[in-house]
């Protein structure tokens, strides 16, 4: 079945284009491959591996699970080694969030360095 379109980029709005990029691309092992003042684009080839990081000076991050600020939308990324994957996106910069709703440990919440939050996923 055809649609009206095809999907391009998901877009993250931040404070810091270029350093969340960097973030992810460390996080999915996609390359930087365009940097703009206010633009930052990461892909694994093109669409649908694609994410664009848009530069919002007065961004406020998402403060989930609160309905103030809802997160609106996260990522999901697959790890094979759960502990190994959660001491790798630290050390990146994310941060581990304090509430955990998976009751058997089959994902982690995380926020990225901007804080907008994003989860580890067993295979």
């Amino acid at each position: 079945m055809g649609g009206i379109a095809v999907f391009r980029t998901t877009v993250i709005d931040c404070r810091d284009p270029k350093g969340l990029a960097e973030f992810y691309s460390q996080l999915l092992g996609w390359p930087i491959t365009s940097v703009e003042d206010d633009w930052v684009v990461v892909t694994n080839g093109g669409s649908p591996d694609r994410l664009a990081f848009q530069l919002v000076p007065d961004h406020q991050p998402p403060d989930w699970p609160s309905a103030e600020r809802p997160q609106q939308m996260h990522i999901d990324v697959t790890v094979s080694d759960m502990d190994e994957a959660e001491r790798q996106v630290l050390k990146l910069g994310a941060r581990k969030h304090e509430h955990q709703p998976s009751e058997n440990d089959s994902f982690r919440v995380f926020l990225d360095p901007a804080g907008h939050p994003f989860c580890l996923c067993h295979d």
